[in-house]
């Protein structure tokens, strides 16, 4: 289904921001609630569902929390997550020096907690019922904030420049990853007290004499995007080195998958995204006006979805349906739903159809003879 993605002409998003969109995120628990994120401070709640029954919808923004909200950031919004264990809460974080913790249905803050600089991400475990997020904003310290207490309780030192993402594992409640502007991504434990594990280093300790660049750098830059894999037994990070890298998040290493240049031009955060359920997975990588597809384990670039008039900033995976939305400066939400077959044409019984009208990837591999 993934390979078969493509702009879905049945299907819009209620274009509501009027500004560039930072950031998507859709519930866990139904898969059927997303929020965005834009550059204005605006924050829509879509519901994704289908009520018309009709093939041609717009998915209805429920609500949003608007410029004329007394409580709205008052500047760009760079993440928003839901609660991963129920709809009745979500959080957002801002370049406004700020994270806010949502009441969904009365749309008031909750919580409010204030940094000292910029903040360019957050992320609250999947796995973890205690209510700790991460946030890693212009100061080079990781900063985790308990929603119980409302206070950060834990700083995490390590890093020497602005953290531009971070991700809990969706594996180890206690393992978190980090990336920084300084070129190095790093994994901590939360439970032990010097807090890091490891510092990714992508020669795999094999550093040439020859070779000039600083010791165990994830990249050869700034490294602006992190996500793991659905199992949680891989990383994939990018930097602005044109470079995407996948790790074994327990060892470490560096795999060397070869994806060629991948083109990172963006000075915060990258919100990029990989398939869950599919096999192999595959990234979406925001390039320019397209999202680029990758396999994660061999590095083929299978597609390019070219639909928006401006930069991707923000994709988001749904799972259940293995559809793909993004988010980009053009204002637009696009939805990407997989093509079940080419069309045939109206003249010609289906019966009679030679196989290739059947996209490859639901073709019958499978053979009764034995020669085969």
């Amino acid at each position: 289904r993934v390979l078969s993605l493509e702009l879905n002409k049945d299907r819009d998003v209620e274009r509501i921001h009027g500004s560039g969109i930072n950031t998507l995120d859709i519930e866990p628990i139904e898969g059927r609630y997303m929020l965005s994120g834009g550059s204005d401070g605006v924050i829509v709640l879509y519901d994704l569902e289908n009520f018309s029954r009709k093939p041609s919808y717009t998915c209805k923004a429920l609500c949003s929390v608007g410029r004329s909200h007394p409580d709205a950031h008052r500047f760009s919004v760079e993440t928003v997550q839901w609660y991963p264990h129920d709809t009745g809460m979500f959080t957002s974080s801002s370049f406004d020096k700020t994270l806010k913790v949502w009441d969904t249905n009365t749309l008031q803050p909750a919580d409010v907690f204030h940094f000292e600089g910029t903040v360019y991400s957050h992320h609250m475990s999947p796995l973890s019922l205690f209510l700790l997020f991460t946030v890693g904003t212009k100061s080079p310290k990781v900063q985790l904030c308990d929603l119980k207490s409302g206070s950060c309780s834990h700083i995490l030192q390590g890093h020497r420049q602005e953290v531009l993402a971070v991700s809990w594992s969706p594996r180890h409640e206690y393992v978190l990853a980090t990336a920084s502007a300084d070129s190095k991504v790093k994994l901590w434990d939360v439970r032990r007290a010097s807090g890091c594990l490891t510092t990714l280093d992508q020669h795999n300790g094999e550093k040439s004499r020859a070779s000039s660049e600083a010791v165990n750098t994830a990249h050869n830059g700034r490294v602006n995007g992190l996500c793991y894999t659905s199992d949680g037994l891989h990383l994939l990070t990018v930097g602005t080195d044109d470079r995407m890298r996948l790790w074994n998040s327990s060892t470490g290493e560096n795999t060397l998958v070869n994806y060629g240049k991948v083109c990172n031009e963006s000075r915060k955060g990258l919100k990029f995204t990989i398939s869950c359920g599919c096999s192999p997975e595959f990234a979406f990588v925001p390039h320019g006006s397209t999202i680029a597809v990758y396999t994660i384990f061999s590095g083929e670039l299978i597609t390019m979805l070219r639909g928006h008039y401006n930069t991707v900033d923000c994709c988001v995976f749904q799972p259940n349906f293995q559809e793909l939305y993004s988010g980009s400066k053009d204002c637009n939400i696009l939805a990407w739903i997989p093509a079940l077959r080419e069309p045939v044409p109206d003249d010609v019984s289906e019966k009679s159809l030679p196989q290739q009208h059947l996209n490859p990837a639901y073709e019958d591999a499978w053979s009764s003879s034995d020669e085969d």
